[in-house]
């Protein structure tokens, strides 16, 4: 393999995406190509030190993987090995991975031939897979399970890590989410919302969620919920022009309640509009809002 170019240009960001077929590597390329960086699915090995011979004129992403046809592992380490050692090059090799269980259950799913078996059950691709690529696996810098994430939750981790000072003006997101759950990864800041009056327990707003008037006009009324938003907003006024300044592209802000289907999400709503007229630029989501709604979706469809 040719060696890449030592010529020093400034540190430029350049990510490989592997990992077995099925894992999220297409998805995740498309979360760097929104966030500015040039990305490139299905990259021949041998072609990737003269795509970057010349200086990089913005953030790159390549993904690397068994379906082409002069993939070696070898090969790919040696290239991580020569692009880690580079002075040219902020270099992370991320591996996107779940258990063999679930990547079956999504090929069963999508009926689609595994491309190391294509002439035979989807399973013995996927094993075959997982062992030729185990000692990529370890030599990643960054592994990212997505066995239980969500798109969007694979989106605000790639953000979290890999957006940059060029993706754009700061933007911030806000979600809500159901302590039962787990937080959401890649959360910046977290306010606890569970010791607000819960709507769960009024019969008319039960079955309602924190959009709805009458269960956002329920939270707010909580006689400390005005000084809990003041402090909260205020604090983030505060930080959001320090991050902005320190070269940050994302700030995420988690609301968590019992449930998240009340208080998080009128708090999180409330929160974005505040921001949104402050001119920062914001995006919200309701994380088990989304979960019902998905569940929903699928059983009108079986």
């Amino acid at each position: 393999m040719e060696p890449v170019s030592p010529e020093h240009d400034p540190a430029a960001r350049l990510v490989l995406l592997t990992g077995p077929s099925g894992a999220g590597r297409s998805s995740a390329l498309k979360v760097f190509e929104d966030l500015g960086y040039e990305a490139i699915d299905n990259m021949p090995i041998s072609l990737v030190p003269p795509l970057i011979a010349a200086p990089l004129e913005r953030p790159l992403a390549l993904v690397l993987d068994p379906r082409n046809r002069d993939f070696s592992v070898n090969a790919l380490l040696t290239l991580v090995e020569t692009l880690s050692a580079s002075p040219r090059f902020d270099f992370d090799l991320v591996y996107l991975d779940c258990s063999v269980n679930t990547l079956i259950r999504r090929y069963s799913e999508t009926r689609r031939r595994h491309p190391l078996s294509p002439e035979e059950q989807a399973r013995v691709g996927i094993e075959l897979e997982a062992r030729l690529l185990r000692p990529v696996r370890l030599r990643a810098d960054i592994l990212i399970e997505t066995e239980n994430m969500t798109p969007h939750d694979l989106r605000d981790q790639i953000k979290a890590q890999f957006a940059t000072a060029n993706s754009g003006v700061m933007h911030v997101n806000i979600v809500s989410f159901s302590y039962r759950r787990g937080i959401p990864v890649g959360v910046d800041l977290v306010f606890d919302c569970r010791f607000l009056s819960n709507p769960h327990w009024s019969p008319e707003l039960r079955y309602l969620d924190g959009r709805n008037r009458a269960v956002s006009d329920h939270v707010t009324q909580d006689p400390r919920f005005a000084d809990f938003f003041s402090r909260v907003l205020g604090l983030v006024e505060m930080l959001l022009p320090e991050y902005a300044r320190e070269g940050k592209a994302q700030l995420s802000i988690g609301f968590g309640c019992t449930g998240g289907q009340h208080r998080s999400v009128a708090t999180t709503d409330k929160l974005a509009n505040a921001l949104a007229e402050s001119g920062w630029q914001v995006s919200k989501r309701h994380r088990e809002l989304e979960r019902i709604a998905a569940h929903e979706a699928a059983q009108q469809h079986e």
